[in-house]
């Protein structure tokens, strides 16, 4: 799966609300669903079960979080949301690090690079709402601020355009552990709506 083919996927309930158009959340929610793969791995060997749920509610609290800040039309409220989307993209990183193992070192990096990503437009999109800067220091972190954070399009660069077109996931070979039939579970997509 690459991000256009993700993207294909949405549903227009989703794609058609103003939200859709923070690069962030798009990211967050494309990262959630190929995360899905990256945790059903992990949750087949016992010592990395637990750290499987914690990735994946890390995962899952970025674009909620960017979702509840958009919500609301004050600042304040806006920045301690994103400011917490942030928190949570800095700890999935942090759980994808200590998942590598499992996961190999291909994925991981791949996933380390689109959280870096996604922590860097936090990153513009928070003094943005709170009128003053964050206490970043500039070299880390290359921030997007040439578009503000209700800009329709923000430009994909070259780094980015190659971690949503080429995305890779966990494999057999990647790690000693192998899916019994009854371990796997089902993808993001096979979800039925009742």
């Amino acid at each position: 799966m690459n991000y256009e083919e993700w993207m294909k996927s949405v549903p227009p309930a989703i794609t058609n609300d103003r939200l859709w158009t923070l690069l962030a959340y798009r990211l967050a929610l494309f990262l959630s669903d190929i995360a899905w793969r990256d945790v059903s791995k992990l949750a087949l060997d016992p010592r990395t079960r637990s750290l499987s749920d914690q990735l994946y509610r890390a995962v899952g609290s970025i674009g909620a979080n960017i979702a509840e800040g958009y919500s609301y039309s004050t600042g304040g409220n806006r920045t301690r949301h994103f400011e917490y989307a942030l928190g949570s993209a800095r700890e999935s990183r942090e759980w994808y690090y200590r998942s590598s193992y499992v996961l190999g070192m291909r994925v991981t990096e791949h996933r380390l690079n689109l959280l870096t990503r996604i922590i860097q437009l936090l990153i513009g999109y928070i003094p943005e709402q709170r009128k003053t800067s964050l206490r970043e220091e500039s070299v880390h972190y290359e921030v997007e601020r040439s578009a503000p954070i209700s800009s329709p399009a923000i430009a994909f660069d070259a780094a980015l355009t190659d971690l949503i077109s080429q995305v890779p996931m966990p494999v057999e070979e990647d790690s000693p552990i192998r899916p019994t039939p009854d371990s796997l579970l089902p993808t993001p997509h096979s979800r039925t709506l009742e």
